[in-house]
């Protein structure tokens, strides 16, 4: 049966790990495109992605609805999204920002900032990272932190490659990360790659975070991606 988890293989030597301060401007990071020409629906859009129109869902989140965006790249998603419900407050926030500045309509911020750093004065009936774990250095902290901007019936969906989940020797740490994940009230579709939250809570996993290798190569998109590295325990 397929889990989600990759097929365990032999130590090799770990790489030289750096840390998030450094990953930052590293060029597998900075110079990411996985979001820059996403829109909101269609062949290359977010609707395809998480597997279903984040306006029709937030069109049954009350009269003001709120979506957070992760790693939103140009946020050509979200300026779609902000002129169809302009009731709504919708945040995006990337390494980067909009390469592009525009004006933007009402009820829509972008923010570039470091994901590991910033934290939201609010919380979020939807929140979305498509693609952009990829990128992160620990991205099991930024999932603790996201959990927690949630409202009380909000949904959280980010894409997770589980092979890129390394223990200290190198070997894959997928089993016991999507363990413990799932006991957190996570579930996961190795499928689609999708982990998804719902409700906001606090989430406490047992794992301290190494160090990033942003050397890791290609993942399960044909891009180059961060491999982060844990070990067990906090």
């Amino acid at each position: 049966m397929n889990d989600g988890t990759s097929p365990t293989t032999a130590a090799q030597p770990p790489p030289q790990l750096i840390d998030d301060d450094e990953l930052t401007g590293h060029s597998v990071v900075a110079n990411s495109t996985m979001n820059r020409e996403r829109v909101l629906s269609g062949v290359n859009s977010y609707a395809r992605e998480l597997g279903f129109d984040p306006v029709e869902f937030l069109g049954g989140c009350g009269s003001a609805p709120s979506w957070l965006d992760l790693c939103s790249g140009e946020g050509l998603a979200l300026r779609a999204a902000a002129q169809r419900i302009p009731q709504a407050a919708i945040t995006g926030v990337d390494l980067v920002g909009p390469l592009r500045p525009a004006d933007l309509p009402d009820g829509l911020e972008l923010i570039a900032a470091d994901l590991g750093a910033w934290s939201p004065a609010r919380r979020y009936d939807l929140i979305t990272c498509v693609h952009g774990l990829h990128y992160i250095g620990d991205r099991l902290a930024l999932l603790e932190r996201a959990a927690s901007w949630l409202t009380d019936t909000g949904l959280l969906v980010a894409h997770l490659d589980p092979a890129t989940l390394r223990r200290p020797d190198g070997t894959d740490a997928s089993r016991p990360v999507l363990a413990a994940l799932r006991a957190a009230g996570f579930d996961y579709s190795a499928r689609h790659h999708r982990l998804g939250l719902r409700g906001g809570r606090s989430v406490a996993l047992a794992f301290t975070y190494l160090g990033a290798d942003p050397e890791a190569g290609p993942n399960y998109t044909g891009q180059p991606a961060v491999a982060s590295y844990y070990s067990q325990g906090r």
